[in-house]
């Protein structure tokens, strides 16, 4: 089949007196965010290079159909399919959720309490039949406070463009009229006579709060809070003790916070702190006192406490520790509790607030594993809660455990239907040199039998940006490569959190590439260490993960068997000089400001994936993308793949794979999803060589 070939109208660009040609800039309409609301606006010519694409595709992924029906199987047979969760009592009932074999949604359950039966008040199977829709994206599901409603918003398109629904649960019916175009999130008063959620700017950013009162129109509803800044976006939550309602107002990096008691009938949001640039803080009350969570003069944040928001008198309560990352608050009456992070790893942390005593909870005898602990009720008055953890090897287990003596019991494990003995699986935790010397922590997963002679292929996972910390878990889907002597390594590279707030600064703005060394570096040093030769690599990565391939592959192809591109953010100039779009102005303070600052500019400049593509091999490369995405815009992995045709002096695989009715992260449902996976795993099996 012929290889795809976008036309080329060239366009000279221009910026801080620096001239670069863009080839393909065209495809990037001006009415973009209404492409993605309705696909039909699309250029005829360009949905045509698309579908080209998704045509040459399939033909080069031809002879993967059998083994991405075998991993989709494998895949589907480590899933319990017919489940349940665990229940969580409100004050009447008792709620849950559970998945069928046959279903790809979750339904949602009560019970009164006490009682034997089961009422189901949601079911998504039956709502996107209903709907006759093949996109189908639950943002929010929240039941109201005296249980009579259910509040829900839907996205159809992938775009992530909300519509909230309020049913009564009794009837079924609606209560209310529809409200477009929102965030989706949903927050009941809470005497239920209203809700309160955020409307989307006309370029995709929640800034506004509104009020609506279930049952009448929506052109009544209040605007409570405005968010002036468009850098900043807006959402809102209740207090733990159920006393305010917190809005939070904040890009990635700054913070800002205001407060209004729940009964009140003209809310006033009062600010609890001026925003100060690059100072993060949230505030929460319990039991006759405010506790603010913040890295103001605390790089890795802590926590200090009042007991008023008028004085405010704060006092310390958890102090900060140097790359250890604080986490929040989770209050019983009788305890406390919060996390910790450090070196990639978390803990859990008990308080006893009468002593003020603290104690590590000891989860199990595996060093890398990611805990956490949830509540089994509203009422706050026990010592139980759910404990739960996993590994890269042993799947999720949750017991009931008793936080004052200490008893656990064991009231859920993750099955794996197919069979999984977790003694079949290594997990090392070691670390490399990076460039400068910052030493980065690797995960690594490999089938006991795997060889360590150089021989074996790795996957390579990485992200780096936000301050996103990627968790060592369990994944059931990691197995069908595992299983086939392909070792998964995660490389937590700066720009993420798992050492601390430092750890994100040294991999953001004018420090970006240390992302990109950190991962270059793990890669070398993986090599070095015989886990796997130059050219053995396969990288992966999503959305910012994707620009770290696409920086990385510029900068050491060698490295490379192949690349696994998800949504990728490979055109990062374009995006960042274009202040209309959804993301860029509240980005600012993660990758800068190009387009007002000559630094920035240079900055991105010399490491945008796009701008950066040479003429020499590149590996074997596979780039998802889909066409309602509004977080990485479809036209940035079709430019990138179009000119990557252009220079590329090899023969290796270059597929372009558009999914015309998804969203940021991908297909609907948990069929199309486990698809997605099936697909990015048969592609790696088939530049190694495995099929």
């Amino acid at each position: 089949m012929k290889i795809p070939q976008l036309e080329k109208k060239p366009e000279i660009k221009s910026c801080h007196n620096i001239t670069w040609e863009d080839n393909y800039s065209w495809i990037h309409q001006s009415n973009i965010l209404d492409v993605l609301k309705d696909s039909s606006k699309l250029l005829p010519e360009v949905r045509k290079y698309l579908e080209k694409e998704n045509d040459y595709f399939e033909y080069q992924m031809n002879d993967t159909k059998e083994i991405r029906k075998k991993i989709f199987n494998e895949i589907k047979g480590r899933i319990k399919l017919d489940d349940e969760s665990l229940p969580y009592k409100d004050k009447n009932f008792e709620y849950w959720t559970k998945t069928t074999t046959k279903g790809n949604y979750s339904i949602k359950l009560r019970r009164k309490i006490g009682e034997e039966k089961v009422e189901e008040i949601w079911n998504g199977d039956l709502e996107k039949e209903k709907l006759n829709t093949e996109y189908f994206g639950l943002g929010d599901l929240e039941v109201s406070f005296d249980d009579k409603f259910l509040g829900y918003s839907l996205d159809l398109k992938g775009s992530e463009y909300y519509t909230i629904y309020i049913r009564d649960i009794k009837s079924g019916k609606l209560v209310t009229e529809k409200i477009e175009e929102t965030s989706g999130s949903i927050e009941f008063s809470l005497d239920d006579k209203f809700i309160f959620y955020s409307k989307l700017d006309e370029h995709h950013r929640p800034r506004k709060i509104y009020r609506h009162k279930i049952g009448t129109p929506v052109k009544e509803d209040k605007l409570i809070f405005e968010e002036k800044s468009e850098a900043f976006t807006v959402g809102i939550g209740l207090s733990s003790d159920e006393k305010y309602f917190m809005i939070t107002s904040s890009d990635h990096n700054t913070s800002e916070q205001y407060y209004f008691k729940i009964d009140e009938n003209n809310p006033n949001p009062k600010l609890i702190q001026k925003r100060k640039r690059g100072i993060i803080y949230s505030v929460n009350s319990w039991d006759g006192y405010f506790y603010k969570h913040t890295n103001e003069n605390a790089e890795d944040f802590k926590i200090d406490r009042c007991n008023d928001l008028v004085e405010q008198n704060w006092e310390p309560f958890v102090n900060a520790k140097d790359e250890v990352l604080i986490g929040g608050l989770v209050f019983l009456n009788h305890w406390i509790i919060r996390s910790e992070t450090s070196n990639a790893l978390g803990k859990i942390i008990l308080r006893n607030p009468k002593t003020n005593e603290e104690e590590e909870i000891i989860f199990s005898d595996e060093k890398v594993i990611v805990p956490s602990i949830s509540l089994i009720q509203k009422d706050k008055d026990t010592n139980n809660v759910y404990l739960s953890y996993s590994s890269p090897k042993t799947p999720g287990r949750t017991f009931l455990y008793n936080l004052k003596s200490k008893e656990k019991k064991l009231v859920k494990e993750q099955e794996i239907p197919s069979g999984h003995n977790p003694n079949d699986y290594i997990v090392e935790r070691i670390e490399c040199p990076s460039h400068d010397g910052r030493m980065v922590p690797i995960t690594i997963t490999r089938h006991k039998d795997t060889i360590l002679d150089g021989s074996s292929n790795i996957l390579l996972y990485g992200y780096g940006s936000y301050g996103n910390s990627m968790s060592p878990g369990f994944s059931s889907t990691r197995l069908s490569l595992i299983n086939r002597n392909i070792i998964w390594v995660t490389a937590h590279i700066r720009g993420g959190m798992e050492r601390g707030m430092k750890w994100w600064k040294e991999g953001k703005l004018l420090n970006k590439k240390n992302t990109f060394e950190d991962y270059i570096a793990v890669g070398k040093f993986l090599i070095e260490k015989k886990y796997t030769s130059e050219g053995k690599i396969i990288g992966m990565g999503g959305s910012a993960g994707g620009l770290l391939m696409g920086a990385v592959v510029n900068e050491a192809p060698e490295l490379f068997l192949g690349l696994i591109m998800a949504v990728p953010f490979v055109d990062s100039l374009t995006t960042n000089l274009d202040h209309s779009l959804p993301l860029t102005i509240g980005e600012f303070d993660e990758f800068g400001n190009a387009k007002d600052n000559k630094d920035h500019f240079d900055y991105i400049y010399s490491y945008a994936p796009y701008n950066n593509i040479k003429k020499m091999d590149y590996p074997n490369i596979l780039i998802t993308t889909s066409l309602s995405d509004n977080r990485v815009l479809f036209d940035e992995p079709a430019k990138f793949t179009a000119k990557l045709r252009d220079y590329k002096t090899d023969n290796n695989l270059l597929l372009l794979k558009t999914e015309m009715n998804a969203g940021h992260g991908g297909k609907s449902g948990r069929d199309g999803a486990i698809e997605e996976i099936a697909l990015d795993y048969a592609f790696a099996l088939k530049i190694a060589e495995k099929i």
